[in-house]
């Protein structure tokens, strides 16, 4: 059975990687996706598939998340359309790999505009709506990163971190309006995310097993919409390792600045 039939599902970030998948997963479960994007072409390209494989209506919307004008006029015209969102995935975002000291402020700048503060504004938009209609669930796509900092991803590092203590926080103020926040830490993954980064294939390599299919994952995310669950962590060891770094930091330290640093 088609568990995700009659539900809506807005998902930033869905012209490509995880964001497609999950739109494509749960298209087939048969919810009505509306996606966002800066790539147009792209996302209307997926979102012809997602109305193929759900047999129902789907929408594709232009929108750069980090354009606070453009989040409310698309939202707006979003809201106008659909009488109800059922599920938000806020999976749009980038990272820059490089040391710190080197960084153009401007890029860790758009690094939270688009990780942070645009994931915020929808949030905050929708969870309004949610409210209004008594149900919902935001799932926040963080990374492992916001748990288990590393070498040259210190600006990446500090947006999924205070995503996920954003996530944490509005779970407890949206539990009595029966809307969950559900949080996601993916670790590296194979998509096109560390190729804009600046990291080149070799990296994601000499990662071997631990990079993560985006599919398979998003096919998880879809299977546990609407199960209340508080976080997904993925691969399921690096949450192990994120709890004993919190417990032995200076082996922590020194395994992911030196032994597990292959950026």
């Amino acid at each position: 059975m088609k568990k995700l039939i009659g539900k809506v599902i807005l998902i930033t970030g869905a012209s490509g990687g995880l964001g497609e998948k999950i739109a494509l997963h749960a298209a087939n479960q048969g919810a009505t996706i509306i996606g966002v994007a800066r790539r147009k072409d792209r996302l209307e390209k997926v979102i012809t598939q997602c109305k193929e494989l759900s047999q129902t209506e789907a929408y594709a919307f232009e929108l750069d998340v980090a354009d606070k004008n453009q989040v409310t006029e698309v939202l707006t015209n979003i809201l106008q359309i659909t009488p109800k969102i059922d599920y938000l995935i806020n999976n749009a975002g980038f990272g820059v790999m490089e040391n710190f000291v080197d960084l153009d402020m401007n890029r860790v700048e758009d690094m939270f505009k688009v990780n942070v503060l645009g994931l915020m504004q929808i949030a905050q938009i929708i969870a309004k709506k949610m409210k209004a209609q008594g149900s919902g669930e935001i799932v926040n796509i963080a990374s492992m990163a916001g748990k288990i900092a590393t070498p040259k991803a210190s600006a990446y590092a500090a947006t999924k971190f205070a995503v996920i203590g954003f996530s944490n926080a509005l779970r407890l103020e949206l539990a009595s309006s029966s809307i969950n926040v559900m949080t996601v830490n993916p670790g590296p993954m194979q998509t096109e995310f560390f190729t804009h980064a600046g990291q080149d294939n070799a990296y994601l390599k000499s990662l071997g097993k631990v990079v993560l299919d985006p599919d398979k994952l998003a096919k998880r995310i879809v299977r546990n919409l609407g199960s209340k669950k508080r976080e997904i962590n993925a691969p399921w060891y690096m949450q192990i390792a994120s709890v004993a770094y919190a417990i032995f930091p200076k082996l922590g330290d020194y395994l992911t600045g030196g032994v597990f640093n292959k950026k």
